[in-house]
């Protein structure tokens, strides 16, 4: 009964997770640019943006620019949660890949750099008053949520053990369309729980900064307002815009 459910339960979150985030991603390639605003110091041209961005993912540059200890606080988090979710690669695969293989003693331990992470951004916005000041009550439970996920997976590991070939088999089963019985673990069903309501809310959560980045102009657009006209893509269409006005991107 209680694989059912979380069967059920797990197909529900995926699905509301992938049509949600797909639509707000749509919507944000689909929301106009009307001005020009690259954050300065901005690249001048397409592949400095391309560089600018790829450490904006990798590095958190303007994060480290802005605060360090922030900086050190989620960055904590973010790595050891990469680690983490390419650990957990090996419940949906049969054979597993060498990198998976390579990656799983770093990804055992990556979930205390997650846990000190997300411990260091809760006290942040507990006690930093002008961040706690524009706080709402959902950026405490999504702290919160994700502290569950961390605290029940590192538990699973180090603490009360579970029989991960059994929630393996259940993984598998679920990519075939099929039930396999899973463990009746508190922890386990803590943790699988957390996990599939993350994924529930994540479409509407601040958690969708994470497609969001690609799409802000702040960040995405050269700085070259100098030598080119911007015009929206939208404006150029319309039918009452006086002649000679150049199309986007185009040299006065």
């Amino acid at each position: 009964m209680i694989s059912t459910v979380y069967a059920v339960l797990f197909y529900v979150a995926t699905l509301m997770m992938v049509v949600g985030t797909g639509m707000k991603v749509l919507k944000y390639a689909r929301t106009s640019a009307p001005l020009k605003i690259p954050v300065s110091p901005a690249p001048r041209t397409k592949r400095g943006v391309w560089f600018r961005m790829a450490r904006e993912v990798v590095l958190f540059e303007s994060l480290f620019k802005s605060n360090k200890w922030i900086w050190l606080f989620a960055y904590l988090f973010h790595f050891g949660m990469l680690l983490v979710l390419l650990r957990h690669f090996r419940y949906f695969q049969m054979e597993i890949w060498w990198w998976v293989e390579l990656v799983q003693p770093f990804g055992k331990y990556a979930s205390f750099a997650m846990l000190a992470g997300l411990i260091g951004l809760l006290i942040r916005r507990i006690f930093q008053q002008r961040i706690r000041y524009i706080s709402a009550p959902s950026d405490y439970l999504m702290l919160a949520l994700l502290l569950l996920i961390a605290v029940s997976g590192t538990m699973m590991t180090f603490v009360s053990k579970v029989d991960i070939i059994s929630v393996k088999a259940f993984m598998l089963g679920l990519l075939r369309f099929r039930i396999e019985t899973m463990p009746v673990e508190p922890v386990l069903l803590i943790h699988l729980g957390s996990v599939a309501l993350l994924m529930i809310i994540f479409p509407i959560s601040k958690l969708m900064h994470a497609p969001g980045l690609f799409f802000s102009p702040s960040r995405t657009q050269v700085d070259n307002a100098r030598e080119f006209r911007h015009l929206s893509a939208w404006a150029a269409q319309l039918p009452d815009l006086p002649e000679g006005i150049p199309a986007p991107e185009e040299k006065k």
